[in-house]
């Protein structure tokens, strides 16, 4: 009679095997996706597997209930200390009788797969850099000269096929002890890149069960976000977010760079503070997750490429001036400590994804890992909205990138009332199209101010001031209500039929809010607020133009606002102020924090570390900062929406007032404005 046939599922792999052969041997032969970090000792449970009995005709199999070995001591022991879910066995003790049928669950499988929710569904295939190993060490012998930590290299090579050229100072000091207290079984943490040597950074004795710990970090010029992720589940434990201390010396990437060049010293100075901050956000997102931040044994940073060099300890001055060259392009795999992580484990490894120019970073190369949208069938825009917006468009032809300066008044700086986004801070506004009367939501409350129980609610917090997603929908609907016309002038009290356009100097300001009856500031839109949004949307228009001519189109098919102020973007109040082309309102989507997605991906999966290394290398580059067009866009993109490019798709749901205030007129400020430059 032939071997019994054994089948896996969901993978449907399958193969026949002798009589007594462990389930996880035959599943390691057929290459099926079946988990064990203590080789076979039934020690550490990720083996578990769930056979089924009874008739199979899609495999041409009947499983009886003695298809595999009865219950074994191994097995009954860990049923008693841990606990087994009816229907488990653990492959490695469980071995084949006759015919079987054998689900790996998900949690048995080495890469997993972990569902992100965004715009689109997709997976991450579990497959970290850094894991955890249970060796048994050979004795050392008066007949083998060999040291203890050839014998680990031994083990390690036989067990697991690992050779480990490096082991750091530290580890080779607790080897001994560490062997000894363990009876010559130890757990080893191994980092094993997807392009370079194995390295051993840690061992305990006996059997570790871990977990061992990530941190995906989109480092901005902003804000800096961490994700802790667990490097076994790839669950992401928890998330926090600072400020970029470097704000202090420049709210945007030039003025940080113009800080370096000016001041000896001064890109030491920024690295030390964003170093230091990383420590104290790393330590944060650890306590907050309850676990000891030196069991963070990897990171991934995402960057634009001025951050990346002030993180690395680069002076940036090459970036702020043509032809804007990088130190280095290329992705980055290093000790932790090189870049001051001192929290973190004493040999944790830091990755860093390649940079795709010198004004297009690291953080676009993730957005790319994250939407892939050389992979889409539709030419999509992706655009990561912030400080220095990073623009994508492509399809499966090709993919372009660009980077715009957009400045900081999409994150409520430079604005007049303008602040972060927090709690009082107006974030939401609709302003009625005949009573020209606003009525807004903020932060922290549910209710709309002309709701009752508004005041109420809002005791606490009060009515601060309005955040960058605040000013965006604020000016979009004075365009909407006829207050501000296409060149972004605010019109007088008599031209708009409204006492909230009060004269400001020579120019006039729409009163949103009158805080004064409860100790509250006066929060007003001002025509130097408008000038600051119309200079950073029409940055951002300008960029996208200048990919669609590269491409040789006037249209997109798909936009998707990534960043995690892209989030809270209102999509029509957006295509009002002409931020994005316009398309339907419904093909555009948001991906949330694209380039945080796209570093934990890489943190979770060493493949996407090589895939996004390719991927780079095929994106087209192009540099705004010497694009004779990208003036000429910027120009056309001052109006509001556009000047020249029709926006057909808004005026069929938004359609705009035509109204001109610049008739030297008006009184109280109504008089012809200044020429733009």
């Amino acid at each position: 009679m032939s071997d019994p046939l054994v089948v896996f599922t969901p993978s449907g792999k399958r193969g026949r095997f002798p009589v007594g052969t462990p389930v996880l041997t035959a599943a390691r032969q057929l290459g099926v996706d079946l988990d064990s970090v203590c080789g076979g000792r039934g020690i550490c449970s990720r083996c578990q597997i769930a056979p089924s009995f009874g008739e199979f005709p899609k495999h041409g199999v009947t499983v009886t209930q003695t298809a595999l070995s009865e219950w074994n001591a191994v097995e009954a022991r860990y049923d008693e200390k841990r606990g087994l879910a009816a229907g488990r066995r653990l492959g490695c003790q469980a071995t084949v009788q006759s015919d079987v049928v054998i689900d790996v669950p998900p949690e048995s499988q080495v890469h997993r797969q972990v569902v992100r929710k965004a715009a689109t569904e997709r997976v991450i295939e579990m497959d970290p850099a850094t894991r955890l190993y249970l060796v048994e060490v050979a004795e050392p012998d008066m007949h083998d000269p060999s040291g203890d930590l050839q014998r680990l290299r031994d083990a390690l090579r036989d067990s697991w096929q690992l050779d480990i050229p490096e082991v750091p100072l530290a580890v080779l000091a607790k080897l001994q002890p560490t062997l000894r207290t363990g009876n010559w079984q130890v757990t080893c943490a191994v980092h094993q890149p997807h392009d370079g040597p194995a390295r051993l950074l840690d061992v305990w004795p006996g059997y570790f069960e871990g977990p061992l710990y990530g941190l995906a970090i989109d480092l901005g010029s902003t804000t800096m976000a961490a994700h802790l992720c667990d490097l076994h589940t790839g669950a992401v434990l928890e998330s926090s977010g600072v400020m970029n201390p470097q704000i202090r010396f420049g709210e945007d990437l030039m003025s940080r760079v113009s800080y370096s060049m000016m001041n000896p010293g001064g890109a030491a100075e920024m690295t030390v503070a964003v170093r230091q901050a990383l420590n104290a956000l790393a330590t944060e997102v650890a306590g907050a997750a309850g676990i000891d931040a030196g069991l963070i044994v990897e990171t991934v940073f995402v960057c634009n490429p001025v951050m990346h060099h002030l993180l690395l300890g680069f002076d940036p001055v090459e970036l702020g001036q043509a032809p804007f060259a990088l130190v280095t392009s290329d992705s980055l795999s290093l000790p932790a400590a090189d870049i001051d992580l001192a929290v973190l484990h004493p040999h944790a490894r830091t990755y860093l994804l390649p940079c795709i120019a010198g004004h297009v970073g690291a953080d676009a190369a993730a957005v790319a890992l994250s939407e892939e949208p050389g992979q889409q069938e539709d030419l999509t825009l992706v655009i990561d909205v912030g400080t220095n917006a990073e623009i994508l468009l492509g399809d499966r032809s090709r993919v372009l990138a660009c980077s715009s300066p957009t400045g900081p008044a999409f994150e409520g700086a430079q604005i007049s009332s303008g602040q972060r986004a927090a709690p009082g801070a107006i974030e939401h506004i609709e302003i009625d199209p005949e009573t020209k009367a606003p009525r807004f939501q903020v932060i922290g409350c549910e209710l709309w101010s002309d709701d009752p129980g508004f005041e109420a609610a809002t005791a606490t917090t009060g009515v601060t001031g309005i955040c960058g997603s605040g000013i965006i929908e604020a000016v979009a609907e004075m365009r909407m209500a006829g207050l501000m016309d296409p060149s972004g002038l605010v019109g007088s009290a008599e031209q708009t039929g409204t006492e909230r356009c009060e004269p400001d100097g020579r120019t006039h300001s729409y009163l949103v809010h009158d805080g004064s009856a409860d100790g509250g500031p006066r929060i007003t839109v001002t025509q130097g607020d408008i000038r600051a949004i119309q200079l950073a949307k029409s940055a951002l228009y300008a960029g996208a133009r200048l990919l669609m001519d590269e491409m040789q189109v006037d249209r997109v098919d798909r936009v998707v606002l990534a960043g995690a102020f892209g989030a809270h973007i209102s999509p029509k109040h957006a295509m009002v102020l002409g931020m994005i082309p316009d398309v339907p309102l419904k093909a555009v989507t948001s991906a949330g924090n694209a380039a945080g997605t796209g570093a934990r991906i890489a943190l979770l999966n060493r493949a996407a570390r090589a895939h996004i290394e390719q991927v780079v290398r095929e994106i087209t580059k192009v540099e705004t900062a010497i694009e004779p067009r990208f003036q000429e866009h910027f120009i056309a993109a001052n109006a509001i929406p556009h000047a020249t490019d029709p926006f057909p798709e808004l005026a069929r749901i938004a359609p705009l007032p035509d109204v001109s205030f610049n008739t030297g007129s008006g009184g109280g400020g109504g008089g012809r404005r200044r020429r733009r430059s």
